[in-house]
């Protein structure tokens, strides 16, 4: 599947900005039910006595507080549908909501760890700020939840000031042009929260906060410090101009693909060659020389573990037979110059666990004079010269690589020939892309004789769009300008391949339902990505059958 999302479960604004009347600050207010939220900072907008020098230019600011549903981020990586940690990427999305006011160009916003526990509240007011908690359900500038204050007024962070045992957790994103998407990589703080506690190496899950870096939020200094009479945070190298206004949409949102979450990302991407296994040639290099197979232990329709191999410590081992209905005769001997197989056992492969019901094994094979037509491969829990207890047995059929005598470079055109019209918002669906040369032109015989090649191409990569306003919803995650190696998760729209050719997986309760989206597909070729030009549309229901 390549990427899942967590859309947050509670979101606030917090801020010690003035009323209408620049006298009363809204530090008691609650914003937790608006639509947006918002990070400014505002510079000697009024004056203040609380310095030891007098009168003195006052600072306003405002934070966001977003917390995301760690719970079930654990529940999915339990039953496998999100990889270990190291095998996943983790990203806040926060996405730009247009509004009317100045936008801060070439602000940075500091992402935190939040220390204390807190509550949303119902407060909508971000204009008068006259939705107040009154001590009671909701957080604030000065308070966390109810009547309990936070530890340092607005907001108290995993900071190096903040005296805690986690250290500075602060990340900081730059934006030049103020209408970006806020999008920063996450994994250890996300990795962090998993494990829960100090002592299992995390720390609890009280959420994010979202403000200016602290040259940006506005300067203030006072002899009465952090805890100043007009709360004000003590900040001598903070600036004397202002930052505002910077909104993302909220939690709340009317639109569907712009509430803040984290983003799984990672390579879900599986590379079966058991349709397109061939022998080595000294006309490619020792990757493209190398072929894997896949195994798939499928029991009731589920993927399940094979008793004694159920994790990346256990082995299991293939041989390769000749045969034309079955193994027979002696195994095949192997290139001996791969990581997985052996000069003292040249005819065993070794390989591994890849993930739930899972198993993969590579190897390398010499083309003799008259080459096989049919290879067998057998698969077993016990390795060495004579492999032990038997658990699949499997075929493939071999070719030969041969050069082109044109130099004519290939064009291809795709289908997806499982695409149903719609599809339920709660379910993931596989869909089946079909690749064939474009030029292919069958006479009347071929046609009625002949069964049209399904191509795999290596590296192919799927991007959703909304079909109404062209929205890119799921955009092309190839990582780089050039093809990533298997498992680097910045790949995480690659398509997989097996023996019935490409296919990626969708989980459709990504995507708002009553919506028609489309989906384009792209490819490597000749050092550039290059995009089919067909459109693939489907409409996602609700999750009613």
């Amino acid at each position: 599947m390549g990427i899942k999302r967590y859309t947050a479960n509670k979101d606030n604004t917090i801020t010690n900005a003035f009323e209408e009347n620049l006298t009363t600050r809204g530090t008691g207010s609650n914003m937790g039910a608006s639509d947006v939220l918002e990070v400014f900072s505002i510079y000697g907008q009024s004056f203040s006595s609380g310095s030891t020098t007098g009168i003195t230019q006052t600072q306003e600011l405002s934070r966001i507080l977003v917390e995301f549903p760690v719970s079930d981020i654990i529940a999915d990586r339990i039953s496998g549908h999100i990889p270990i940690s190291g095998n996943v990427d983790f990203y806040l999305c926060m996405y730009n909501a247009k509004h009317g006011q100045t936008v801060p160009k070439y602000a940075t916003y500091t992402v935190v760890p939040v220390s204390s526990s807190w509550e949303e509240g119902f407060g909508l007011d971000m204009e008068n700020y006259q939705d107040l908690t009154n001590n009671q359900e909701g957080s604030n500038w000065i308070k966390r939840a109810g009547n309990n204050s936070w530890d340092t007024i607005g907001g108290t962070f995993l900071t190096a000031s903040a005296g805690n045992n986690y250290g500075d957790r602060r990340k900081e994103v730059t934006l030049e042009k103020g209408t970006e998407d806020l999008k920063i990589d996450i994994t250890d703080e996300v990795e962090r929260w998993i494990k829960g506690t100090l002592a299992s190496g995390g720390y609890p899950n009280y959420g994010l906060g979202i403000y200016l870096t602290a040259s940006q939020e506005a300067y203030y200094s006072s002899s009465a410090g952090t805890f100043s009479k007009n709360n004000s945070i003590q900040n001598v190298s903070g600036a004397t101009r202002s930052y505002y206004t910077k909104r993302f949409f909220s939690r709340t949102s009317q639109f569907f693909h712009k509430r803040p979450a984290v983003e799984a990302r990672w390579d879900s991407s599986i590379k079966d060659n058991r349709g397109n296994v061939q022998y080595s040639s000294s006309l490619l290099n020792s990757s493209d020389n190398l072929n894997t197979l896949y195994l798939y232990n499928f029991v009731n329709g589920q993927l399940k573990n094979i008793p004694g191999v159920t994790g990346a410590s256990e082995e299991i081992y293939v041989q390769l037979f000749s045969g034309s209905d079955s193994p027979t005769g002696s195994a095949v001997e192997l290139v001996t110059t791969t990581d997985y197989t052996t000069v003292a056992v040249p005819t065993v492969i070794t390989g591994g666990y890849v993930s739930t019901g899972i198993y993969s094994a590579s190897f390398a094979l010499t083309a003799s004079t008259l080459p096989l037509t049919t290879v067998f491969d057998v698969w077993a829990l016990d390795g060495g010269n004579k492999l032990g207890t038997q658990v699949f047995t499997g075929s493939s059929n071999p070719k030969v690589f041969k050069s082109s005598t044109e130099n004519v470079p290939n064009s291809y055109v795709i289908n997806i020939n499982n695409l149903k019209p719609s599809y339920n918002s709660n379910e993931i669906a596989r869909f089946r892309v079909f690749t064939r040369l474009k030029d292919w032109n069958p006479t009347i015989y071929t046609k009625a004789t002949s069964k049209v090649e399904n191509y795999i191409l290596d590296n192919m990569y799927f991007k959703i769009n909304r079909t109404i306003d062209d929205e890119e919803i799921i955009p092309y995650g190839t990582g780089s300008t050039a093809p990533q190696a298997n498992g680097v998760n910045g790949s995480y729209t690659r398509l997989s391949y097996d023996i019935s050719g490409s296919y990626f997986d969708l989980d459709m309760s990504m995507l708002e339902p009553g919506y028609m989206y489309y989906t384009q597909i792209a490819y490597y070729d000749s050092n550039s990505y290059k995009q089919f030009n067909q459109t693939f549309n489907f409409k996602v229901d609700g999750d009613g059958y």
